[in-house]
C-alpha cells in the first residue's frame, strides 16, 4: 500500500495528496486536466504527480474519492472494473446538493435512511469502501492540532479494509472510531451539515468532533 490514487484535484485532494506524501506514500491525483496540477506537483515534491481518473485508479494500491458527491458514481464509472476490484476506496464524499444552506445547514440530496456511500457501495460491490475524512474541513485532516486527539469516524463492511484505514488515520493524528457497517454513513455524512453550522453562522472553521468515553 505504498501508491495512493486519489481521485479528485480540489481541496480536499490536495490536502490529502500532501498529508500521504508526507508520511512517505507516492501520490497520483486523478483529474480531467492533469496539466492543472503542475504547480501542486512543483510544491510537493517527486513523490506526486497527476493523471485522468483512469490512470490514477490503475495506479493506486488504496483510492481516496475526493470528489463533489454529486459526481461521485460518475466518476467511478470511468474507470475500468479491474482497477476497482478488491481494492480499499477511501470515501471522503458528502451528497452536498446544489443549493445554498438553509440557516446555516447544508442541503443533501439523499433520504435519512439512506447515504451516498450505500449508493457507492451497491454500485461497486467489488470494492471496499471505508467512510472518512468526511466530517471535518480540510485544513484539519492531516495531524490536526487541537488540545486533544480529534475523532474520526469510520464504516464500512470489511474489516481488513478498515484496519489498513485506521492504520493511515493513526499516521494522520486521528482517533479513529469505528461505527460498523456502510448503513452508519447515514450518520456520518451528516455531520458535515453539523461541522459546517458555526462557520455559515459565525465563519468559526476551526473545530472537530470528539467522542468522549467514560
Amino acid at each position: 500500500m505504498n501508491k495512493i490514487g486519489i481521485l479528485g484535484s480540489g481541496v480536499v485532494a490536495q490536502s490529502l495528496g500532501r498529508g500521504f506524501i508526507k508520511h512517505g506514500y507516492e501520490v497520483m491525483l486523478g483529474t480531467r486536466n492533469p496539466d492543472q496540477l503542475s504547480d501542486w506537483i512543483e510544491e510537493t515534491g517527486n513523490a506526486a504527480s497527476a493523471g485522468s481518473v483512469e490512470e490514477t485508479a490503475s495506479f493506486g494500491d488504496l483510492l481516496v474519492l475526493a470528489v463533489a458527491g454529486r459526481v461521485a458514481r460518475t466518476v467511478l464509472e470511468k474507470v475500468e472494473p479491474e482497477d476497482l476490484s478488491s481494492k480499499v476506496i477511501i470515501d471522503a464524499t458528502n451528497p452536498i446538493e446544489e443549493a445554498p444552506p438553509v440557516n446555516g445547514v447544508l442541503q443533501y440530496f439523499t433520504g435519512p435512511n439512506e447515504s451516498l456511500m450505500e449508493q457507492l457501495q451497491k454500485a461497486f460491490p467489488e470494492s471496499s469502501f471505508v467512510k472518512a475524512f468526511s466530517c471535518v474541513g480540510s485544513a484539519f485532516m492531516v495531524n490536526p492540532e487541537f488540545e486533544s486527539t480529534p475523532t474520526m469516524f469510520i464504516c464500512g463492511n470489511d474489516e481488513t479494509a478498515k484496519k489498513d484505514v485506521r492504520s493511515i488515520l493513526d499516521q494522520f493524528g486521528w482517533e479513529t472510531e469505528d461505527m460498523g457497517a456502510v448503513e452508519a454513513a447515514r450518520a456520518i455524512e451528516p455531520l458535515a451539515m453539523l461541522w459546517c453550522i458555526p462557520g455559515f453562522q459565525e465563519n468559526r472553521w476551526t473545530h472537530a468532533f470528539k467522542l468522549m468515553k467514560l
